[in-house]
């Protein structure tokens, strides 16, 4: 039963924080509005908690979990939903991370917007973006073929990353053996 009550204390309590929060938030572009875009980014995102939600929502799962190659963490298993590329809603996020919950489900722990880099150029970035007063990182090529260069700014929104709110990795989050994506062969 408080499994099952989990969910909706969150999103009340996120409505709560919203509404509090929102006059603030509409009367500046500082650390007023940065509080103000985290709390629209719960309240929007609290539902997909229930990792169904998030499917039914049009968030599109891969089946690998991704690891930080260059040292120990990792983001979990993205989500995307391409209609929010390109999107500076705090409540409409490019990207879910999720991680596996030890019970044959996934749990939610991270969120991301994604940019596409105007001039496609990396060695220019007159047009980052900038969210919760923070700046995106970027321009990054592509993950992908076919993915432009981007700017992106990742949320641990669901769980602490002992390296901060706002960067790529996070170490307490880990891959379970063989979900990772197999390394193509030469």
């Amino acid at each position: 039963m408080a499994r099952s009550l989990a969910p909706a204390l969150t999103a009340a309590a996120s409505l709560t924080l919203a509404a509090v929060t929102a006059p603030l938030a509409a009367a500046d572009t500082g650390p007023g509005r940065a509080q103000g875009d985290l709390a629209r980014t719960y309240a929007a995102t609290a539902r997909y908690q229930v990792h169904a939600n998030a499917v039914a929502d049009g968030y599109k799962p891969d089946q690998y979990c991704v690891v930080d190659k260059a040292g120990p963490g990792a983001l979990g298993y993205p989500h995307f939903n391409h209609k929010y590329d390109n999107s500076l809603d705090p409540a409409k996020p490019a990207a879910l991370f999720y991680e596996d919950d030890g019970r044959g489900g996934k749990r939610l722990v991270a969120v991301q917007w994604l940019l596409y880099d105007r001039d496609q150029e990396l060695t220019t970035d007159d047009d980052r973006p900038t969210m919760f007063a923070t700046p995106f990182k970027g321009p990054k090529p592509g993950n992908f073929p076919g993915q432009p260069v981007h700017y992106a700014l990742h949320l641990w929104l669901w769980k602490k990353n002992p390296d901060g709110l706002f960067e790529t990795f996070n170490r307490a989050v880990t891959c379970l053996p063989g979900t990772t994506r197999p390394k193509p062969s030469l």
